[in-house]
C-alpha cells in the first residue's frame, strides 16, 4: 500500500495498476485502499488527483 501511495504521488500509471492488484491480492480492504489514495493525493498535490481517480477506478474494478 505504501508502493501504491508512491505510485500515485509520482504519477505512474503502471505502478498504480500493479500495486492496487497486489494490495487486493494481499487482502487489503477497500477502505484501506481509499485511505491510501487520500494520503497520496494529499502528499502529491493537485496533479495526483488525476492518478488518485485512476487508482479508485482500479479499486472498484478489482473489488467488485
Amino acid at each position: 500500500m505504501i508502493a501504491l501511495g508512491i505510485g500515485i504521488a509520482s504519477r505512474c500509471d503502471g505502478c498504480i495498476a500493479a500495486h492496487v492488484a497486489g494490495a487486493v491480492k494481499a487482502g487489503a480492504s477497500g477502505a484501506e485502499l481509499i485511505a491510501t489514495v487520500d494520503v497520496a493525493v494529499l502528499m502529491g498535490g493537485g496533479p495526483s488527483i488525476i492518478y488518485g481517480t485512476q487508482a479508485h477506478a482500479a479499486i472498484e474494478e478489482l473489488l467488485s
